[in-house]
């Protein structure tokens, strides 16, 4: 395992800072998407993935040009990883022309064909016998490569979870399917919407591998990534690994039943409780392992991520240039 004597903590220099990096930018990126659909910028919704870092910096740094990522709606965290720039995903939110996909796609539906995101849908659990059909058509056409899918505990609510697990099965498909367990889909925890449903067991049934990640610690991910993408590959199997995470931000319904306001997650628009705030680890939205950058403090010096956070958000802000005015 990793641990906090893995690298010098104060070491900028080492391809191991590479990997914090892309935590950081992801984040300061969508910190400043944040701001501008306060400022109702866009005319699409947009939704945020704080906390969500960690797990898309892994998948995109173990993704080979023969591998295919497959996304749902909520897909910002996996773009920005996968292009590595803001502004063509942010112009494709103002559904410019310069866009990422030309302002004909947007948000919930973004795919960059070039970057190996073949496809993307906002219609929950659609993605899931897309990316089956791919695994296959690599089986048939005898092409390598891993298809990964990206899902949520709301969308294995859905059929077509149970549905692709037994065909990836049937069919041995090296295949991933993520499911981002943040226990909310829209306004409703799990308690609140359904009974548990114990994803390890359902692929025990079906004799699916199972992998279960947790902490959003990038290089603890991303080395457990590298080993289950090996047995996928030389195994031709799929396998289901839930990450459990959080979805940083929050917001309060007022009804009759809660007159103070109850509870809810973030799902999507802005996030009212997270700002960009010039102030020392203005970054970090959670102090516990509940947010992917404050994770990284077990590996590098606090003055190390404050001064490089300082740098990335100047850099984003030079390529953003007038939309930030």
């Amino acid at each position: 395992m990793l641990n906090d004597s893995t690298f010098p903590k104060n070491n900028s220099n080492t391809n191991s800072f590479k990997l914090a990096q892309e935590v950081i930018r992801i984040r300061l990126s969508q910190m400043l998407i944040n701001e501008l659909i306060k400022k109702k910028e866009f005319k699409i919704p947009i939704h945020l993935a704080f906390g969500h870092e960690a797990i898309a910096v892994a998948i995109s740094n173990i993704m080979d040009k023969d591998d295919q990522l497959v996304l749902s709606h909520r897909n910002i965290h996996y773009n920005l990883a996968r292009l590595k720039l803001l502004k063509p995903e942010l112009d494709e939110y103002y559904l410019k022309k310069s866009g990422l996909a030309k302002g004909i796609l947007g948000s919930m539906n973004l795919a960059n064909e070039d970057k190996g995101i073949i496809y993307t849908s906002s219609i929950l659990g659609n993605n899931l016998s897309v990316a089956a059909g791919l695994a296959l058509g690599k089986k048939v056409k005898n092409e390598t490569g891993l298809v990964t899918v990206v899902t949520g505990d709301g969308a294995m609510e859905e059929g077509s979870f149970y549905e692709t697990l037994v065909f990836l099965k049937s069919n041995s498909l090296s295949s991933f399917i993520i499911v981002e367990n943040n226990d909310w889909s829209l306004a409703t925890s799990i308690n609140e919407r359904r009974s548990h449903i114990d994803i390890e067991k359902l692929c025990e049934s079906i004799g699916v591998d199972y992998e279960r990640l947790e902490g959003n610690d990038v290089y603890a991910y991303q080395k457990k990534m590298i080993e289950l993408k090996k047995y996928a590959i030389e195994n031709k199997q799929p396998i289901c690994i839930e990450v459990n995470l959080t979805t940083l931000g929050f917001w309060r319904m007022k009804t009759n039943e809660f007159p103070l306001g109850k509870f809810v997650n973030y799902h999507a628009g802005n996030a009212p409780d997270i700002n960009l705030l010039d102030s020392y680890n203005f970054f970090i939205i959670d102090n516990s392992e509940k947010d992917p950058v404050y994770v990284l403090k077990k590996y590098f010096d606090d003055n190390l991520i404050n001064e490089t956070s300082k740098r990335i958000l100047n850099e984003l802000k030079c390529e953003l240039k007038e939309e930030i005015k």
